[in-house]
């Protein structure tokens, strides 16, 4: 039987939540757990197993802790990029540090969990990945914002460092509200060999998220891989992309985005990638579909060529869902809510994500219940 976990200590409504943004309770599914609420971090842990092979804590304690950090922060992202860049470089909570240590394979996701219960804050977090030199991890990161929170601002930043020969999968889940604005600033730095698969889920409404990461294969056969399934209703506004810029030999790049705009939404689907050796390739594309007549989506796509050989592509397609895919399951029994709930499912397939079986399964579970409610 397993242990209790500690995190029952933090109230019911907080696990309930983050339950739904893919954060297990049950320590035992996770190598480590941070929660950073409003302005502070509540909860940190590493699992038993892994103690001695990872690090996750609040990053103003690991600035505290290693004075090395400081060559790492603001080393991506240039704290004048914007005015929010500039508010968090002024005064920021706090935010989740992560490290797997040189050679280790992480065989459990190291998981954090972003919240915001207080109504009109501005929540500032400052977050730094460094996935060392041939490691291998999984990390889901869960936003959300709680019911007592209603209109509020998440502003976060975050620095991801994939070093020689290491292998980084991280799945950032979004589950704000109606009155939420949200605006990450998230860069990526891939040694040679190494490979970055950035997964983004957004299902829930928000009342603005703008959001544009981007990624450097700077060494040899680096490789990213950029993930979105956006599901934008409720008046939403979702201003999604992605950037690669693909700087060392025989470096890769895939962007891939699934957009669904109903009940108002309003999508723009952005993707850029760089061409700057000979011999790299990248391929984009985004499908998009739209449910009713108030809604719009707009796809993006960006190629740019330095180098004469660098192979780029890109494929783009924004339609409805077809009148004979439903008229043909409904006559396999499923009422016509079933049928455009069932092709919704198909469409924000995760197995684009390359996730491991558990995670692909607790996120299908979070994209059903989503369907239902189509």
């Amino acid at each position: 039987m397993a242990k209790e976990s500690s995190l029952t200590k933090i109230p019911h409504s907080i696990l309930k939540d983050a339950y739904n943004v893919g954060i297990d309770v049950n320590e035992e599914n996770r190598s480590g757990t941070l929660f950073h609420v409003d302005q502070n971090t509540v909860y940190t842990t590493i699992n038993d197993y892994f103690k001695g092979k990872i690090d996750i804590m609040d990053t103003k304690k690991a600035l505290e802790k290693y004075s090395w950090l400081q060559d790492y922060q603001w080393k991506l992202v240039d704290p004048d990029k914007d005015e929010y860049t500039r508010k968090v470089d002024e005064e920021f909570s706090g935010g989740y540090f992560m490290r797997i240590l040189p050679g280790v394979e992480v065989t459990l996701p190291l998981q954090s969990c972003l919240m915001i219960t207080k109504k009109d804050s501005e929540q500032r977090v400052h977050n730094i990945i460094i996935a060392e030199e041939g490691s291998k991890a999984n990390i889901i990161s869960g936003c959300i914002q709680h019911s007592t929170g209603k209109s509020a601002t998440h502003l976060g930043v975050s620095e991801v460092y994939v070093k020689k020969g290491a292998s980084l999968n991280f799945t950032m889940i979004h589950n704000w509200t109606e009155q939420t604005m949200v605006r990450p600033r998230s860069a990526t730095l891939i040694e040679e060999k190494g490979t970055f698969i950035s997964n983004y889920i957004c299902l829930t409404p928000v009342k603005d998220v703008q959001m544009y990461p981007v990624a450097v294969c700077k060494g040899e056969d680096s490789r990213v891989f950029f993930n979105s399934i956006l599901y934008g209703h409720e008046n939403s506004c979702l201003d999604i992309g992605s950037k690669a810029v693909l700087n060392g030999k025989g470096s890769k790049a895939e962007l891939i985005t699934r957009a669904i705009a109903r009940k108002n939404a309003a999508i723009f689907s952005r993707g850029n990638m760089e061409g700057n050796n000979s011999e790299c390739k990248g391929h984009l594309e985004c499908r998009g579909l739209i449910l009713d007549e108030e809604s719009y989506l707009e796809a993006i796509p960006e190629l740019l060529a330095r180098k004469r050989g660098a192979e780029l592509t890109h494929e783009a397609a924004v339609g409805r869902i077809s009148e004979k895919e439903i008229l043909y399951l409904m006559t396999r029994k499923l009422s016509r809510d079933e049928a455009v709930s069932l092709i919704i499912r198909g469409f924000m397939n995760v197995g684009i994500m390359g996730l491991p079986d558990a995670i692909s399964a607790e996120i299908n579970k979070i994209i059903d219940l989503v369907a239902e409610s189509s």
